[in-house]
């Protein structure tokens, strides 16, 4: 074990969150359902909020200390009748960047989208992807940028008749999937601590640095996770699992609204549910789309269409996606509990594969 220099401040105590971190939240959130009754609309959610201070020591003197805030705002908006739903979710560190005022507004806009209602068969279209259902898919990827597995054959990043497809390229255009521990907005552990040993990571390299890494560069396959052990083996870089994410495609702009205005016809995704791995050769993944899928014609919403079953690998959406916007904090409406800290863009993807019709409302 390399020791380093001991963090300076190992020896206090841990901090503990109060509700004084999301008191605007708390006094702005009445105005809010006092309105949502007068316009004969269910309001539900939840605010939470904590503070894991991780303590990492050795006998050979090492001493490593980290806080890491982490919370959450989610809001569900449905009509009275239950035909009418959206969800609007925000990942944050301390609830300042969190406006009730501006969560209300989204809600409502989007209930006002779906008063007309259209029935769409199952099949391929152009779907506009919110940050928030590109995040629940990007995870995955990152779940499955492991090395050994890929080496083993088990995933989508192996090479046939042996190897890793480092390298490969997964996408015609330059996206940048990465993890950094430093990142302002998504700020992290930045060191490994884990109690036990997987194909991804080392007791045996606790205390290790993390560093920015990442998987995806330039739209080619980067780098996969090794510990230091198996990078050794194969004359690579130690990689590290890292609490964080972020897609990016360089000097992209614009909003989920502005890709739907240059959207002819297609389909707006607000959010993702159930998701499962159907195979890992492939990455493929099956779920549920759930409060909020829009019809687009010539770059308008006109109105809220059925649920739909998808059928989709993240690696494939890469490759199909033929218009990005600008990166921003987002939260995945499954995924978010686990792995919060994501900035996403939204995507448009050519032949998004809604596979069945979903009576789920």
């Amino acid at each position: 074990m390399i020791v380093g220099q001991p963090d300076v401040d190992f020896a206090e105590p841990a901090p503990e969150t109060d509700l004084g971190v999301m008191s605007h939240v708390l006094r702005d959130l009445r105005g809010a359902f006092e309105r949502a009754r007068a316009a004969d609309i269910n309001l539900a959610g939840f605010a939470a909020h904590s503070l894991t201070t991780t303590y990492l020591g050795s006998t050979t003197g090492l001493r490593r200390r980290f806080v890491q805030p982490t919370g959450s705002f989610q809001m569900m908006g449905r009509s009275l009748d239950g035909k009418r739903s959206t969800w609007s979710g925000i990942g944050t560190a301390d609830f300042t960047d969190v406006s009730i005022d501006d969560v209300e507004n989204e809600l409502r806009y989007r209930l006002e989208l779906a008063e007309r209602t259209f029935e769409m068969p199952a099949g391929r279209y152009d779907v506009v992807m919110s940050p928030s259902a590109v995040a629940d898919m990007m995870i995955r990827i990152y779940a499955a940028a492991v090395g050994q597995n890929a080496e083993d054959g088990k995933s989508v990043f192996s090479r046939p008749g042996g190897g890793t497809r480092i390298g490969d390229q997964l996408s015609a255009l330059p996206f940048e999937l990465r993890s950094d521990p430093a990142d302002p907005l998504l700020a992290c552990t930045p060191f490994l601590a884990t109690t036990a040993s997987s194909a991804q990571s080392s007791v045996f390299d606790n205390g290790v640095g993390l560093e920015r890494t990442e998987w995806i560069s330039e739209g080619r396959l980067e780098r996969l996770m090794y510990h230091r052990a198996g990078a050794a083996r194969l004359d690579a870089r130690f990689t590290g699992p890292i609490s964080n994410l972020t897609l990016e495609l360089p000097g992209a702009t614009g909003t989920t609204a502005d890709l739907v205005e240059s959207t002819e016809r297609g389909l707006l995704v607000n959010s993702l549910w159930y998701i499962r791995e159907v195979d890992p050769s492939t990455l493929l993944l099956t779920g549920l789309t759930r409060d909020g899928v829009y019809l687009i014609e010539d770059g308008h919403i006109v109105g809220q269409i059925n649920n739909f079953r998808f059928n989709e690998s993240p690696v494939d959406l890469l490759a199909r996606s033929t218009q990005v916007g600008e990166t921003v904090r987002a939260l995945g409406r499954e995924t978010g509990d686990s792995f919060n800290r994501t900035a996403m863009p939204p995507l448009r993807v050519a032949q998004f594969n809604m596979s069945s019709v979903s009576p789920a409302s």
